[in-house]
């Protein structure tokens, strides 16, 4: 599925079961919550945290899906292109951080 088709399912979805897009700062606030929930699952999963014991097992996976559902909220409401903004920002790294890495002596 591309990131436009991605898009699309997630407005269709919105349009038949959401009623409307929550706003902006809702939903701004619903992904910091779902980053959240990403960072407890990596903190105890590879981190030095432990899981309580009463704690169900996570899903990395559907809390990361969760992460880019609420994304493309915000950039559908918004008008943001995903697909296109994606592109420019992965040459704009390209350009500027070409070599920076492979010269990064910290990451031999």
């Amino acid at each position: 599925m591309t990131i436009k088709e991605i898009q699309q399912k997630v407005d269709e979805w919105i349009k038949a079961y959401g009623v409307r897009y929550f706003n902006e700062l809702t939903n701004m606030a619903l992904l910091t919550e779902e980053v959240g929930e990403v960072a407890r699952i990596i903190a105890r999963r590879y981190g030095e945290q432990l899981a309580k014991p009463t704690e169900e097992p996570a899903n990395l996976a559907d809390e990361m899906a969760d992460v880019l559902f609420v994304l493309v909220c915000i950039a559908n409401q918004t008008g943001v292109d995903l697909e296109q903004a994606f592109a420019k920002n992965l040459e704009k790294k390209i350009n500027r951080d070409g070599d920076r890495h492979k010269n990064n002596p910290k990451l031999a």
